[in-house]
Order: C-alpha cells, then sequence, then structure tokens
C-alpha cells in the first residue's frame, strides 16, 4: 500500500500538478492539505477520472483536506466531531483540517495542522491547543484500532535535522520548544517517524519558502511526513520525499512525501 501526503496550497491552482503527478504515481492514498475551496466546488471529476474516490472536508479560502482513495474505504470521519461529538470538537472544525479514513484495518488521518503565524500570536496558543486535542482525539482512535497512520503538514520540524539552519530555531515558529513538545506528546502515544527509519541524513526537506531561491538553494524544513504506531512501522519498506513537482512552474510551497507499506497488518 502507497500512502502520500502533498500540501498542495490550492487544489484548483495545482489541479493539472497533481494529475500529472498521480499518472506518474498512482499511489494507492492521496491525503492532500491546505485545498482552500468548498466542497461543492472542488474538481472531483478530474480525479475520478483517474480511477479514484474522492472523499472531501473543505472551505474557502482556507486550510482544507481531501483523501483520494484507488479503492473505496470502509469508513469516513470529518473532522474531530466525527470522532470526539463535543462542543470543543466543533468549535475546532470550524477550521478543515481533519480527515480520518479506514482501510484495509488501517486508521489514516490526513492532517492540516495550524501554523501559529508567530510566537506572539493568538495563533500560536491556538496551535498549541489543538494539539493538545488531537492527542485526545488519537487517544479514542486508538480504541478501535492500533494500525494508525498520521500524516500531513504538520508545521513543525520535530529536530534541528529536519531544518536547513537551525540557529536561534527556538525564537521561529513550527521549531519553538512548546511546539515540538506538544507534538512529541502525541507522539508518546506510541507513533514513529516512517521517513526516519530509512535516513538519518540531514538536508532532506518537503517544504521551501518562495522567497529567496529557497528551492534552488536546498534551503528547506521537513514539517510533512507520516508517524506510524509499531505495527504499521514494522511493515514500513520505505518513506520518500518526491521533489519533482516543487521544480514546476507555479509549484506549491511543499512536495509529495510517499509512503509505502507491506501487507497491511490483520486485526488482533
Amino acid at each position: 500500500m502507497k500512502i502520500a501526503t502533498w500540501n498542495v496550497n490550492s487544489i484548483r491552482t495545482r489541479k493539472d500538478h497533481i494529475v500529472q503527478w498521480l499518472q506518474t504515481n498512482p499511489v494507492d492514498i492521496l491525503c492532500l492539505q491546505e485545498t482552500k475551496v468548498i466542497d461543492q466546488d472542488f474538481p472531483r471529476a478530474v480525479f475520478e477520472d483517474l480511477g479514484y474516490h474522492v472523499y472531501i472536508y473543505g472551505q474557502k479560502a482556507y486550510n482544507g483536506v481531501a483523501m483520494f482513495s484507488k479503492n473505496p474505504l470502509e469508513s469516513i470521519y470529518f473532522g474531530f466531531s466525527g470522532i470526539l461529538n463535543t462542543q470543543q470538537a466543533q468549535d475546532f472544525d470550524q477550521q478543515k483540517r481533519v480527515l480520518t479514513g479506514i482501510i484495509n484495518h488501517v486508521a489514516i488521518v490526513n492532517l492540516y495542522v495550524p501554523n501559529g503565524s508567530s510566537l506572539e500570536s493568538d495563533k500560536y496558543q491556538y496551535k498549541l491547543n489543538w494539539l493538545t486535542f488531537l492527542k485526545d482525539y488519537l487517544k479514542l482512535l486508538l480504541t478501535q484500532t492500533p494500525n494508525l497512520c498520521i500524516c500531513g503538514d504538520f508545521n513543525i520540524a520535530l529536530e534541528d535535522l529536519d531544518i536547513h539552519n537551525p540557529k536561534n530555531r527556538e525564537t521561529h515558529i513550527m521549531a519553538s520548544d512548546a511546539e515540538r513538545q506538544a507534538l512529541q506528546s502525541v507522539l508518546d502515544l506510541g507513533f514513529k517517524d516512517a521517513f526516519r527509519k530509512f535516513t538519518s541524513e540531514g538536508g532532506q526537506f518537503s517544504w521551501w519558502d518562495y522567497r529567496q531561491a529557497s528551492f534552488r538553494r536546498n534551503t528547506g524544513w521537513r514539517i510533512d511526513t507520516h508517524y506510524l504506531t509499531l505495527p504499521l512501522y514494522e511493515q514500513a519498506i520505505s518513506s520518500m520525499i518526491d521533489k519533482t513537482p516543487r521544480a514546476w512552474e507555479q509549484p506549491s510551497d511543499h512536495t509529495p512525501v510517499i509512503l509505502t507499506l507491506d501487507s497491511p497488518p490483520q486485526p488482533q
């Protein structure tokens, strides 16, 4: 099973890029973030024509997540409130950032973690609160299946190795101590970084700023990945960053990350 994640920074702007990429990389599951479109305006037909079942959870101009699957998902949960039907879940779901699908006894949680804007911003505290709530969401999901893959744009570089220049990173959004601690608390539920199973090298990034020729100079950050519970981690046979689409004309500032799993584990 191949599961890819890609922050496309507008599905309508990047539609042709996604089609081109899928024609070369016909993954089983594609998780998209920052689709930036309401559901009825999502260009689903072009992806259905490629043989995908399309699941969307979007909003106008901001956020938005989607999943494409070669086979129908057995279950689909929109937002936090799809699992945790509380007022707090509904409040967080005003921003469309979470989409969970179940297939072959595997729960795939597609996430667009808030950016946080700056350490002085109210959005920073919102990000930390959001991550705390994500942990509660995943705790409940883990009672239903031990096979969880959380993937997407995490907007956090967990290690200095994931930043081209970590100097003064503790004062930088996406690398502050509080953000790293909040994400690590989520991962302490039993998740491991699939990408780091296969490489410990630096210089491997998934996002490059549009400014200062960042992609050409490879001054990027690794903030997009797959985190897996142990049964899936043991089944992971590769994880790679495909930089090709970042070099295309008018690209997303992110690029796809592909996870390959061996035959999925059976229910326990």
